[in-house]
């Protein structure tokens, strides 16, 4: 497939509905956290418990897939660690880059480009991803954005159990297991899905209406570093890491995908939260963290559809 095909078969369609969020939250005063709060406690956990519930992916897969991403996410921290200690950043812009270079934005941009590029089975794993990647991005993630803190961390990190995702993952889980899943055509199952298909859409919508208010406070120069580690060092890392775990074919091509997303957003909430010390150091990074943001997102346009293109020609076999 080309790259003009890619471009706008699979990435423009995500750009488009993203752009509409960028124009509303420049327009507009638009509060955010409704909508936050509407698509992580109920869309949110609706598509990741169809999701989980109808997934073709066999357990082993499955198993393979969170592993895959524990590695990545263990080796991409070690590596921005290195490269930031290497460059003699200091804490709080050291976790800022450490967060930034190791999470992807594997929901609001990764759920829908996986799903456009790869289909149902795209969908599927990236919703999978997005699972593994939350619980280490709320314990691990918290602990980056904390560290420079004192008596924050504990209290951060019991967060997790909060996360409807959670309770998702477990009650799919318990379905699968017991099989005790409705067909598909049922009215329980229709109505999951459908809400859970709403999930993308405002999804995609936030994400425009939260880079809106992005950047502008951290030269574009000194975040290069973590946008070259997110858009360039993280898909190289994840196509050795799916070749030691044995992710291959469509799964294996989704995981490599939802690496090498720009950075996620859900940092520069950890990094507001968790990061504000005496010495009122927190902007600084909340600055960092929203200025990679914009700039890994938009070089994406170009890293992405280069990356498509070679995962649909056999790049992860």
């Amino acid at each position: 497939m080309s790259l003009v095909s890619v471009l706008g078969s699979a990435v423009l369609p995500v750009v488009a509905v993203a752009a509409v969020g960028y124009v509303l939250g420049r327009r507009r005063d638009v509060a955010v956290e409704p909508l936050s709060d509407i698509t992580l406690y109920v869309l949110a956990p609706a598509l990741v418990f169809y999701s989980l519930v109808t997934t073709p992916i066999a357990g082993p897969t499955v198993t393979r897939l969170f592993a895959g991403v524990a590695v990545f996410t263990v080796g991409m921290g070690g590596l921005a660690e290195a490269a930031g200690r290497a460059l003699g950043e200091d804490e709080p812009v050291l976790g800022a880059l450490v967060l930034t270079s190791t999470f992807s934005n594997a929901g609001n941009y990764g759920i829908p480009l996986s799903a456009f590029a790869f289909g149902a089975l795209g969908r599927s794993t990236a919703v999978l991803f997005i699972v593994a990647q939350s619980v280490l991005m709320y314990t691990l993630g918290v602990y980056v954005a904390a560290r420079g803190t004192a008596g924050s961390v504990l209290d951060a990190v019991t967060r997790v159990v909060r996360l409807p995702l959670v309770y998702a993952v477990a009650a799919a889980a318990a379905v699968r297991v017991g099989d005790l899943a409705p067909p598909t055509d049922t009215a329980v199952m229709e109505t999951i899905r459908l809400t859970g298909d709403a999930a993308i859409p405002v999804m995609l919508l936030l994400l425009g209406i939260q880079l809106s208010n992005s950047g502008g406070g951290t030269p574009v120069a000194r975040t290069a570093p973590a946008s070259a580690l997110k858009l360039l060092v993280a898909p190289a890392l994840a196509a050795a890491v799916a070749l030691a775990v044995g992710l291959t074919g469509t799964v294996g091509r989704v995981f490599v995908l939802e690496c090498a997303m720009p950075a996620a957003v859900t940092p520069l909430m950890l990094t507001i939260e968790f990061g504000t010390d005496d010495a009122g150091t927190d902007g600084l990074a909340a600055d960092y963290v929203s200025t990679t943001i914009l700039v890994t997102t938009l070089a994406s346009l170009v890293t992405l559809t280069a990356l498509i293109a070679l995962l649909q020609t056999g790049l992860v076999s």
